[in-house]
């Protein structure tokens, strides 16, 4: 399946986390856990519905084995030291190929490309993880900033396709942890505008629990998640860390435990955050 969007090369995001290693450990994690997900499916169950909307669980796999290609090529490119941005003439192709597998072989596509992208990531000696340039999608990139996407790529179509199996799944502890260092980049870029505009100008307090955590939803111009607590907030949105992540990324379920009080509501938000 297709990204929404290519852009050229920009500076590099900051990543919070020290260095690349918690980042790749995730991704290894979350790749063994999908993998005994979907090994044994059948080709009819591999057809089945995921929850990323119009993508079968097959299909959710071929775009992150698709993905899994080209970062491995954009990856590679930055090693060879060239910051030549993606262009879209070069990912279609790749895409239609991937589009055209049945589902047991988009499956077993995914393994291989998934694998090959970790290697070369594992291959990296400490030098060139802290020294690299990504020309990824979102710009040029550090490494762990790029592992950093690829993670939020990796788990969120994972619980994708683990929600589809599985009603009460959820993302693991430790890839939340670490998807919330990014998420104030995720939700300022993945916003509804015209949601963001009738919104504003609000301040909400966002209070987490698992782990403990208050927070400022800033609604402006901008959108913004900020680590302290709003003078006067208009409302207040609370709920499991791992269910208001998912809500930021478009995945709400009814069952998650988020409440909203105050001038906003919980389907504000969820139109505030429709989902990529």
């Amino acid at each position: 399946m297709s990204s929404a969007t290519t852009t050229s090369a920009a500076t590099a995001t900051p990543t919070t986390s020290a260095g690349l290693a918690p980042w790749l450990e995730a991704l290894h994690a979350g790749s063994g856990r999908l993998a005994a997900l979907v090994g044994d499916l059948s080709e009819a169950d591999l057809s089945r519905p995921s929850f990323a909307d119009g993508w079968s669980i097959a299909q959710v796999l071929s775009h992150l084995g698709s993905a899994a290609e080209i970062s491995a090529g954009l990856l590679q490119r930055g090693l060879a030291g060239d910051t030549t941005g993606v262009r879209r003439e070069d990912v279609a192709p790749v895409w239609e190929r991937w589009n055209a597998l049945s589902a047991p072989a988009q499956r077993e596509a995914w393994t291989k490309a998934d694998a090959r992208h970790l290697a070369l990531l594992d291959s990296l000696d400490e030098r060139t993880r802290a020294e690299a340039r990504v020309p990824y999608f979102a710009g040029l990139l550090d490494v762990p900033a790029y592992a950093g996407y690829r993670l939020s790529e990796q788990s969120v179509h994972a619980w994708d396709i683990e929600a589809a199996l599985h009603t009460a799944a959820t993302i693991p502890p430790a890839e939340v942890r670490l998807l919330w260092e990014r998420l104030d980049l995720v939700a300022t870029r993945f916003r509804d505008g015209d949601t963001l505009r009738r919104l504003a100008p609000r301040q909400l307090s966002v209070h987490l629990t698992d782990p403990e955590r208050t927070l400022l939803l800033d609604l402006g111009g901008e959108l913004h998640l900020y680590p302290c607590e709003p003078a006067e907030p208009a409302g207040a949105l609370a709920g499991p860390a791992e269910a208001v992540l998912r809500m930021v990324y478009g995945r709400s379920r009814p069952a998650d435990g988020i409440t909203v009080t105050g001038s906003v509501t919980l389907a504000d938000l969820q139109g505030l955050f429709p989902g990529f």
